[in-house]
């Protein structure tokens, strides 16, 4: 755990943290919860992206409050716990959308991050 985290845990500070989600194929997603550059916690080998939502999320500490969300390095948006829990369908869908979208006019050639 890397000390600014650390402070930040001992401080009684929210955290937004990042959710990485990978994956295209059911049995083959994973996911990374990232804390500034430190992941936090990570697994690998679940049916979907809600399902890897699902898990990162049960796995937050209380004090972590929101999350950026990241699908094959593409960011979707920044969400509280809430509206993930609330919205878990929608906020995967809209992940894996904008993704698609952003690779379609990018070419997906020109993203590095697979």
């Amino acid at each position: 755990m890397s000390a600014r985290m650390a402070g930040l845990m001992k401080q009684g500070s929210h955290m937004i943290v990042r959710i990485e989600l990978e994956g295209g194929r059911a049995g083959f997603y994973e996911y990374r919860v990232v804390f500034d550059t430190e992941e936090l916690y990570a697994d690998a080998g679940l049916a979907s992206v809600a399902e890897c939502l699902v898990a990162a999320v049960e796995g937050m500490a209380p004090h972590m409050v929101a999350a950026e969300i990241w699908y094959r390095g593409i960011v979707s948006g920044t969400y509280s716990l809430a509206v993930i829990a609330g919205n878990l369908d929608g906020v995967a869908q809209h992940a894996v959308n904008t993704a698609d979208a952003i690779r379609e006019v990018l070419g997906d050639d020109e993203l590095q991050h697979e």
